[in-house]
């Protein structure tokens, strides 16, 4: 392996590390008020806010799919990040307007909301995939600094989650509703801050070993797919087909006869008006193409089917952690003691504390993990215990409603003491999966099973919205496969079952998957 005379990093990491931190301050803190808006100021029901939450965050896991491919093959790295970063600073201010305008002309405020959030998907789609791929590039192979430099990348990433949620809620969730318009503003300049960091550093910082500056365009890249006026098109197409997904799958509107039908269902009209089949018809399609091909090898295969495997475990851990943003929200704002006496914490706070807990953590699981030496677990073990963490952590505050009758206000304790296990779960879960693709991964099918990742966690947020539409309110009997849910304890116990039954399946089906793995 590499050594290198000079132990500091180069200065190129810094400035990913600002560009990504402000770009997720900008995404957990309009994040972290996104339900409450939609409930306190646009009145929105519970259940349809809990729906769209979902639509729009598994929106944002699959739209990377289409900014890496442009990336990679027309606009190159930093163009595709300074675009991404200006179009959702262009949503942030669309939403800002929403949040002005939602008292004296609500049927254009919601045309701004539904147009806003598809500015976000888009321009997310654009930075995502592209900044990540830049921080390995700056360092020669093998080159002992790698893994470092990650860390500090990804305490970055969990610097801006932190400061997100505390700022924009501190702006935006003072208990008036008029004043949530204010955390979009901050969200959208802390985004044109992490755009300007790139405009004025990158050339200058962000290069190769050799010299030569990272993410410019692909060497047979034609220049017209780079004519801005082609990029403006492309990107409000883009940014129109992500608002009428999100709109269609709202239910607000609908369309008829498209496609096909079977045995009288329009298959057609589905996956145009429903993201759940776009979903699983995305899967379906890369499991198709990968498992047919002829050029693999059995034991190839093999290490594509855990893949799958885990991808389909990680749907039971998202759906269940991403309550964070709309059930643990509404549970917070309502049933929670945030009262301190001299401050009332705005329930936004909250979703800040998981990237608190993962700066304490990462380096704790790191530790462990390389101490338990020739004992340390598979990664299929690792992502089963990720989810046994989650269970626990939600059977910890099923344990704190319990008996607690409806008004009564509980402990902030409940809520700390579970997300601080749900970060133990997910440091457990999500890197180790995450590098478990690109160790099993064929090289041919690289970025193709990436995106089965990444369409797992767009699978999962749809789902985490659809289970939020559970959470229990007054006068309202709701239940799932015949599970009835009437408080709290009820709800939050069918995520210790979900996330528990799923964890003892995977811890039995480990030693398999470890041999499938080779």
């Amino acid at each position: 392996m590499a050594q290198t005379k000079n132990a500091s990093h180069p200065k190129g990491l810094y400035v990913l590390f600002a560009t990504e931190m402000w770009e997720r301050y900008n995404y957990y803190g309009m994040r972290a008020i996104l339900v409450l808006f939609m409930t306190k100021a646009l009145l929105f029901s519970k259940e349809f806010s809990s729906h769209l939450y979902g639509g729009y965050t598994s929106l944002i896991y699959l739209s990377p799919l289409i900014g890496g491919f442009i990336a990679d093959r027309f606009w190159g790295n930093q163009r595709s990040i300074i675009t991404g970063g200006l179009i959702m600073a262009l949503g942030e201010f669309v939403l800002f307007f929403c949040g002005s305008t939602y008292t004296s002309n609500a049927e254009l405020s919601q045309i701004l909301f539904f147009s806003g959030l598809g500015f976000m998907i888009a321009g997310n789609g654009f930075f995502k995939p592209n900044i990540s791929a830049l921080v390995g590039q700056l360092y020669p192979k093998g080159d002992t600094r790698i893994d470092s430099a990650y860390t500090i990348f990804y305490m970055g990433i969990n610097v801006g989650g932190a400061l997100g949620p505390f700022i924009c809620g501190l702006v935006g969730d003072t208990g008036n509703p008029a004043d949530f318009k204010w955390a979009f503003l901050v969200g959208g300049i802390g985004m044109l801050i992490s755009v300007a960091i790139q405009l004025i550093y990158h050339r200058k910082f962000v290069k190769d070993p050799d010299g030569n500056t990272l993410g410019m365009e692909p060497t047979n890249s034609q220049p017209i797919s780079r004519n801005p006026i082609i990029m403006t098109i492309g990107m409000l197409l883009l940014v129109m087909v992500s608002t009428g997904m999100l709109y269609l799958d709202s239910g607000l509107a609908s369309i008829k006869h498209i496609g096909f039908t079977i045995n009288g269902i329009e298959i057609g009209t589905a996956l145009f008006t429903n993201l759940i089949f776009l979903l699983v018809a995305s899967i379906v399609t890369i499991a198709a193409i990968i498992f047919t091909d002829k050029t693999l090898s059995s034991i190839e295969k093999s290490k594509v089917l855990v893949i799958f495997t885990v991808s389909f475990f990680v749907v039971f851990f998202w759906s269940a952690f991403e309550q964070a943003g709309a059930s643990l929200t509404f549970f917070a704002d309502e049933q929670t003691n945030r009262d301190l006496g001299f401050f009332v914490v705005p329930a936004s706070f909250f979703q800040s504390l998981n990237s608190v807990f993962v700066v304490g953590f990462a380096p704790l699981l790191a530790w462990l993990w390389v101490r338990l030496g020739k004992h340390d677990p598979s990664s299929p073990t690792k992502m089963a215990l990720g989810l046994f963490l989650l269970a626990m952590g939600y059977l910890w505050i099923a344990f704190g409603v319990k008996d607690v009758q409806p008004g009564i206000k509980v402990s902030m304790i409940w809520l700390l003491g579970m997300y601080a296990l749900h970060t133990l779960g997910e440091l457990c879960l999500s890197p180790i999966g995450l590098s478990l693709v690109n160790k099993l991964a064929p090289l041919k099918f690289a970025s193709m099973l990436m995106a089965v990742w990444f369409t797992a966690n767009a699978f999962a947020n749809y789902l985490a919205g659809a289970l939020s539409k559970l959470y229990p309110e007054a006068g309202k009997s709701k239940n799932i496969l015949g599970f009835g849910i009437e408080n709290n304890f009820d709800f939050f116990i069918m995520f210790v079952f979900m996330s528990g039954a799923a964890s003892l399946i995977l811890f039995f089906l480990s030693k398999k998957l470890q041999s499938l793995m080779k």
